[in-house]
């Protein structure tokens, strides 16, 4: 039987062919019903790249917490950054997804020359950009920025919880899966609902007519 070779992981490769130094940059949580959206961005030391580093929705938790420690210890910059519900309602989720990033980039503690970006946008980071789409599975920097932004966002959904109790964000970490379509029709939405979101109104509104 003839065995498939391995999915080679993210690398340098992309990073090398671009002005010094380079930042990845990637998002958590766009898709959610509640909760803000995450940014990082990462410039790594090409000396000190942690092993497995890869698309965070591809790692385990454990994965990405192991992870997301050695990034932060071995990256010769990092930045995360969020951008409110409010900005949310205010911008959309992809003019929120920017400003985060935006955010994210102008507190790197190293200035880039350039930008990887996750996904087909080239959002206004106030430098060079390139969006790579599947970006997270390609460069080791946007590998890295999706880990740190991802595990934020997670920590701020759990912290949510404990604010918010009932709805179970420390689980779904604000996805419109059923347990949390339930607690919403049941509980009502709170401050952390993106309430601009159509797919959130539509679900309140089928409840209300249960």
């Amino acid at each position: 039987m003839t065995r498939r070779a391995a999915r080679p992981g993210p690398d340098l490769t992309l990073e090398a062919a671009r002005p010094s130094p380079v930042c990845g940059v990637d998002e958590a949580g766009r898709g959610p019903w509640a909760g803000p959206v995450c940014a990082a961005a990462v410039i790594l030391d090409p000396a000190r790249v942690p092993d497995g580093l890869d698309d965070s929705k591809r790692l385990t938790a454990a994965a990405r917490a192991r992870l997301a420690v050695e990034i932060r210890a071995a990256a010769a910059a990092y930045a995360i950054a969020f951008a409110s519900v409010a900005e949310i309602a205010e911008l959309n989720i992809v003019g929120a997804t920017g400003r985060a990033m935006r955010r994210a980039v102008d507190t790197l503690s190293i200035p880039p020359a350039f930008a990887l970006i996750d996904g087909n946008i080239a959002f206004d980071l106030g430098l060079p950009v390139q969006p790579v789409v599947g970006g997270d599975g390609l460069s080791a920097s946007i590998a890295a920025a999706s880990i740190l932004a991802k595990t934020a966002r997670d920590e701020a959904m759990i912290a949510l919880d404990t604010v918010h109790p009932g709805y179970g964000f420390a689980v779904h970490k604000g996805y419109g899966v059923p347990a949390h379509a339930e607690a919403l029709v049941r509980l009502g939405p709170c401050a952390a609902h993106r309430m601009s979101y159509q797919a959130l109104q539509r679900r309140l509104a089928q409840g209300a007519r249960a």
